[in-house]
């Protein structure tokens, strides 16, 4: 799963990054070390079929409208269901979205503790991740992240991971003419995985409120 994320990439890297026509208000980005699933987060999205993209904020927990205040309010979805269950399918062939993070941390467990890590690009490059949204009847506009199962050395720390874009998927995901789903899956690609390396990190993180650049530190010299 992804619980956890970091994004401190400044907006010229993101944009640069991303390669696309972006509108964003840069003063509404500020580097983040420790982003936590019921807070608002930087996504990438149109607000409708003919806008244009946007980076704006949506709060991280997905809940449609339409299921009411008592439903669930998942923060991720899975790619094997995402297409075909009545809580996911309308926003994942309408409103796709992308989010930028420089990585996420995940737990091992080790001697009967447990041990974060945080997951990034070898390269430093920011990540995008695969996200829906919806407007919820709070009328926040809510949002998942997509993950599937571990590949490559993210297996050994999670048996999951977030969906990871390569470059070349960022603007089929965002296309809101694609919306059936063999379609989507011929033409998007999750990053290699073996751009991925992690490394043990400070339990500090497990505290919300913590929030600065030595969470991502290792621990130990690698």
């Amino acid at each position: 799963m992804c619980g956890r994320f970091a994004l401190y990439s400044a907006y010229p890297s993101l944009a640069a990054s991303l390669r696309l026509p972006l509108e964003a208000n840069e003063a509404d980005l500020v580097p983040r070390y420790n982003v936590a699933p019921g807070t608002w987060i930087s996504a990438v999205r149109r607000l409708d079929d003919e806008g244009p993209l946007r980076l704006d904020a949506v709060w991280w927990s997905y809940r449609p409208r339409w299921a009411g205040e008592g439903a669930p309010e998942p923060i991720n979805a899975r790619v094997e269901k995402v297409a075909t269950s009545r809580y996911f399918r309308g926003a994942f062939a309408h409103r796709r979205c992308l989010l930028p993070a420089n990585g996420w941390f995940e737990w091992t467990l080790v001697d009967g503790k447990k041990q974060p890590h945080f997951l990034t690009r070898e390269d430093g490059e920011p990540l995008w991740l695969a996200g829906i949204w919806s407007d919820r009847s709070d009328c926040k506009p809510g949002c998942a992240i997509l993950t599937e199962p571990a590949r490559g050395v993210v297996a050994q720390v999670h048996d999951r991971m977030p969906l990871a874009l390569n470059a070349e998927s960022l603007a089929p995901w965002l296309d809101p003419n694609l919306t059936d789903r063999e379609t989507l899956r011929q033409v998007i690609r999750h990053l290699d995985p073996r751009q991925i390396t992690h490394w043990p990190v400070s339990a500090r993180v497990n505290v919300p409120i913590h929030d600065d650049e030595s969470l991502i530190a290792p621990l130990t010299p690698r």
